[in-house]
């Protein structure tokens, strides 16, 4: 029976999961594959506190180069996060002829072409199925069952904590700052929760998914975002009564002109099954030419089903590994695309605006005046009577170029009517699956 040897490098929440995986479930993995799976080395600067497993005595170890040198240590799992530290890692244990196995996604969104390249060369695999959406195999998915489909559109609630906010906020009436605080306190949101918040964390995915997807190349840089932080409960409640639901998405496009990718809150129909994702759960939508519309809903962190996605990706490399009987085999690698990556300006959507006014006759003639000069033509408006001097217009839009909004939200804007700069929320018409 062939026997492949594991060493992993950071023993954190996701590594403690993948050891616990190894170490209980040795025999399950044994009798599914046929092969061996062996936990040899855990590299931590931490090897003290507990993790809630047990190891055998003389596995930890504060070395991360000697679990690499080890020869007998046939696949190198990195779990340390950050790009500075964990890509020298993963560098020296491709130089040492070593398979990788990581759950980083900023680490191979932003530094992923140099990493690839160092694959290639040595001839090992980097495998990442957990680095998008935790327990949800849509790296397996899309790069082998569905490889068939050109792909069109890939639609993805890829943040549980944002995700969490923005369900509480909509179906509890929290406020932003108390549905983070909650999210926090259930350890489904960082200390620091920036890089969630921001929209970073789900751009690194989109980048990610979409390269794949798409077979191309698509820079972290160029992946639009926008946050959720500044998002109120007024627009929350005037998306209800017009039958959306606001979510974080991640969005990636492949059309004629070329691929639009990008992060940012987005009113989607309330009736879609995305919008009823729940807490911190996430989801992706995606339309192939064969398959046609698919949707996958998992959860997208925690310790087990983000170490069980880590698993499978030792697995598949050991079946590689099995298959040419030795630590010498050709990576498989597939030339990408050159493709045009569109800017901001360039995006296309429908759109929700609120724009605070002073409540004067003429003001909404002025604002579709400078809407139509734009090539922006309205499908609704809500503007509500309300004894205040300062009034809302609430203004929904069929598909306009974003460089048109932008030149017709400035303006607005600058209206002496205006109170204050318009809320702007893009619309993605997502085909329902039921």
């Amino acid at each position: 029976m062939r026997k492949v040897t594991i060493g992993i490098i950071g023993f954190g929440t996701i590594g403690a999961g993948v050891a616990s995986i190894l170490l209980r479930e040795k025999k399950l993995l044994q009798n599914r594959t046929g092969i061996q799976f062996v936990l040899k080395r855990i590299a931590d600067l931490d090897i003290r506190s507990n993790r809630g497993i047990t190891v055998p005595k003389g596995m930890l170890t504060k070395d991360s180069a000697a679990v690499i040198a080890d020869s007998e240590i046939d696949i190198i799992v990195e779990l340390i996060g950050g790009k500075t530290t964990a890509k020298k890692i993963v560098l020296h244990a491709l130089a040492a002829g070593k398979s990788v196995v990581t759950a980083n996604k900023a680490l191979l969104a932003e530094k992923g072409s140099e990493l690839f390249a160092a694959a290639k060369k040595a001839g090992c695999f980097i495998r990442y199925e957990a680095s998008v959406a935790g327990g949800i195999p849509i790296i397996k998915s899309v790069s082998e069952a569905l490889v068939a489909n050109r792909f069109t559109r890939i639609v993805g609630i890829l943040n549980g904590t944002c995700n969490y906010i923005l369900w509480n906020m909509t179906k509890n009436n929290w406020d932003y700052n108390t549905a983070l605080s909650r999210a926090q306190q259930l350890g489904f949101a960082e200390s620091d929760p920036t890089l969630d918040v921001n929209g970073s964390d789900a751009a690194h995915k989109i980048a990610l998914l979409a390269g794949l997807a798409f077979n191309t190349y698509i820079p972290f840089g160029t992946v639009y975002r926008e946050g959720i932080h500044a998002i109120q409960q007024i627009d929350i409640a005037y998306g209800k009564k017009l039958g959306y639901e606001l979510k974080l998405l991640a969005i990636a496009h492949a059309g004629k002109k070329g691929i639009e990718c990008r992060v940012h809150p987005t009113f989607i129909c309330a009736h879609h099954a995305l919008a009823n994702v729940a807490n911190e759960y996430n989801a992706i939508y995606l339309e192939g030419d064969k398959v046609g519309a698919q949707m996958m809903i998992g959860k997208g962190a925690g310790s087990l089903p983000t170490a069980g996605a880590v698993v499978a990706d030792i697995v598949d490399i050991a079946k590689e590994l099995q298959r040419t009987n030795n630590a010498s085999y050709t990576v498989q690698t597939v030339p990408l695309l050159k493709s045009v990556i569109l800017p901001p300006d360039r995006f296309c959507s429908r759109y929700y605006f609120r724009i605070m006014t002073l409540d004067k006759p003429g003001v909404l003639a002025r604002i579709a005046g400078l809407l139509g000069k734009y090539n922006i033509s309205i499908a609704s408006v809500i503007q509500k009577e309300i004894k205040q001097a300062t009034v809302p217009i609430v203004i929904i839009t069929h598909a306009a170029e974003e460089r048109n909004v932008q030149k017709a939200i400035t303006a607005i804007n600058a209206l002496s009517e205006v109170r204050r700069a318009p809320v702007i929320y893009r619309i993605e018409d997502i085909s329902n699956l039921y």
